[in-house]
């Protein structure tokens, strides 16, 4: 798969750009604050139909415009498609393929994956679970649309029964009922999603391990452990046994989003007890291996964005991300580097050509 031009449209610093790209390596190189990772913030919305960097969508919007457009024009197993992305103050955003509006934007992911490295990956580690589940979920997401489907009707179950629960403490009442209707809908979707994340972990770590033994040539055992409320025997019955807890608290307390994925080394928390080194070589295992299991089950390689990591990783780290980019392993790549003659040397060394964009 490949993105073979851009054109941005009131988007952050740019008010207007078009470029072309290299079928291969692409660099997005100017000094710091010129637009980089703007630049690929960009793709990662063509891609996921959302910020790889914000939250807020409208915080995208050019300073002094009213709306934002993105257009991108893919090839795709010998077909090509023209993704358009736009944002109007006030309205909702639209996404199209070959002008066609999709019904629920949910649709369009997995349609082109991506993977995003960044120098906050190790918030991964450091911060708590809601980040490592959102890695995750990510990943499934790129992968398979039903699951995608069941967690935004799973979130939505729960937000509602979030609110009911505070209602029930304002009006001072309780309607058994009426929750039980919730909970019907929550535990079917629970454990559609706690099989897909178990199935899932179970393919992920062979391939997280061999990546973290390639980057660090080291054979310290390093493990992933996945961490759900569901694992019990009789999860339904423990469910409805906290309705005492979730009403005191006014939230649902048990369920698939409060698991948590453990990542150690040594069979001990990496967070605690693992080197700064140490913890960037997970993380990128986590993303090459995520880049991999997306290869191999959409059967296409994900465009590959990489942000301004020459200058977070040390030459050991650099020269074995270099030795898989000179072996052919990725596709498209986009990174960004504020020293151009530091790409130009990183890439004449492993005799891979670069197609270099000054922001």
């Amino acid at each position: 798969m490949q993105l073979k031009k851009i054109q941005l449209l009131n988007f952050k610093n740019y008010e207007g750009l078009e470029l072309s790209f290299s079928e291969g390596i692409n660099g997005i190189v100017g000094e710091n604050g010129s637009g980089k990772t703007n630049l690929l913030d960009a793709i990662h919305f063509l891609c996921l139909s959302k910020s790889g960097f914000n939250f807020s969508d409208s915080q995208h919007i050019r300073h002094g415009s009213s709306f934002f457009m993105i257009q991108g024009f893919f090839q795709k197993a010998e077909k090509e498609y023209e993704v358009h992305c736009s944002l109007q103050e006030g309205k909702s955003k639209t996404l199209k393929v070959d002008k066609k509006p999709y019904t629920k934007i949910s649709e369009h992911i997995g349609q082109f994956p991506c993977v995003l490295m960044t120098p906050y990956d190790t918030d991964l580690i450091r911060e708590g679970s809601e980040i490592r589940r959102k890695f995750f979920d990510n990943t499934l997401s790129q992968i398979d649309q039903s699951y995608l489907n069941n967690l935004l009707k799973y979130n939505k179950s729960i937000e509602q029964r979030n609110s009911l629960l505070k209602q029930f403490a304002e009006r001072n009442f309780f309607d058994k009922t009426l929750i039980e209707t919730y909970d019907a809908q929550i535990l079917p979707l629970a454990q559609s999603i706690f099989e897909k994340r178990n199935e899932f972990v179970q393919s992920f770590i062979p391939l997280l391990e061999n990546y973290y033994f390639f980057i660090c040539n080291q054979k310290e055992k390093i493990s992933l452990k996945y961490e759900s409320d569901l694992q019990v025997a009789d999860f339904e019955s423990e469910f409805c046994q906290q309705i005492q807890k979730d009403l005191l608290l006014q939230r649902t307390t048990k369920g698939i989003h409060k698991d948590d994925y453990i990542f150690q080394i040594e069979n001990r928390s990496i967070n605690k007890f693992g080197s700064q080194g140490q913890q960037k070589s997970y993380v990128i295992a986590l993303k090459l291996a995520q880049f991999e299991l997306l290869s191999q089950l959409k059967h296409i390689k994900p465009l590959l964005l990489l942000d301004d990591i020459f200058d977070k990783l040390d030459d050991s780290r650099i020269k074995k991300l270099m030795e898989l980019m000179a072996s052919g392993k990725f596709g498209q790549v986009f990174l960004t580097d504020a020293r151009p003659e530091r790409t130009k040397s990183l890439f004449g060394e492993i005799k891979q050509e670069i197609c270099l964009f000054h922001t």
